[in-house]
C-alpha cells in the first residue's frame, strides 16, 4: 500500500472529523480557541500513533475473545502518557483540555482505527495510518478553534486580528461549535461536490 496515500487519506479522503464526522465530544468541546484545537489534536495524535504502532505488532498475540479490552488497554496506556506530559510540560493547556484528555481512551476515532486498520496491517503502515487520521483531526480541530477564536474574540492563538469589541460571544460558548461546524462542513461539501470543469 501506497505509504503517502495512508497518510492522506486521514488527512483529506477520509478525515475522521470533516468527513466520517467521528469524535465529535471533544471537536465541540475543546475548540473554543486555535491553541486548544491544536493540543487536542496533537494529544490525540500522539495516542493514535503509539496505540496503532503497538496494536500491529501485537495483534497475532491477542485471543479474539478479548480483542477490544485489550485495545482499551494499549490506548489507556498511551492516553495516561499523554496527560502527564501535559500536566508537568504545558499545565495551561492541561487545565483547559480538562475532562476531554481521558477521554481520548474511548474515543471512536483512535479504537475505530484500532479495530479497522491496526488488527489488520503491518506496524509501518498502522503507523503512518496514525500519523495521517491524527493529523486530520488536528487539522480539522485548529481549524475549527481559529474560526470560533477570531469570530468570538477577534484573535487567532491570542494574536489580535480584530478589535475584541467586534466579537460575536455566541462562537466561544456552546453552540458556536454547532455553528462553526456546520459552516466548514457545508463549505468543504460544497468545494467537494461541485462538478469537474470539462476540459
Amino acid at each position: 500500500m501506497n505509504k503517502l496515500k495512508i497518510i492522506l487519506n486521514g488527512i483529506v479522503k477520509e478525515n475522521p472529523t470533516l468527513v466520517l464526522l467521528l469524535g465529535m465530544c471533544p471537536t465541540l468541546g475543546t475548540t473554543s480557541s486555535a491553541m486548544n484545537g491544536l493540543g487536542m489534536g496533537l494529544a490525540t495524535t500522539f495516542v493514535l500513533f503509539c496505540s496503532n504502532s503497538v496494536i500491529s505488532l501485537i495483534k497475532n498475540l491477542i485471543p479474539n475473545t478479548v480483542r477490544i479490552p485489550a485495545f482499551i488497554v494499549v490506548i489507556a496506556t498511551f492516553t495516561t502518557v499523554v496527560q502527564i506530559l501535559l500536566q508537568a510540560y504545558v499545565p495551561s493547556l492541561y487545565a483547559a483540555l480538562g475532562i476531554f484528555l481521558p477521554l481520548i481512551v474511548v474515543n471512536c476515532i483512535v479504537l475505530g482505527r484500532a479495530e479497522a486498520f491496526a488488527a489488520k496491517n503491518s506496524v509501518l503502515d498502522s503507523a503512518l495510518d496514525g500519523i495521517g487520521m491524527g493529523l486530520g483531526f488536528t487539522l480539522a480541530l485548529t481549524l475549527l478553534g481559529s474560526i470560533r477564536e477570531l469570530l468570538g474574540k477577534g484573535s487567532i492563538f491570542d494574536l489580535t486580528i480584530l478589535p475584541s469589541d467586534y466579537g460575536i460571544l455566541v462562537f466561544i460558548l456552546a453552540p458556536g461549535a454547532f455553528l462553526a461546524l456546520g459552516m466548514v462542513i457545508a463549505t468543504k461539501n460544497y468545494f467537494s461536490n461541485r462538478p469537474k470543469a470539462s476540459k
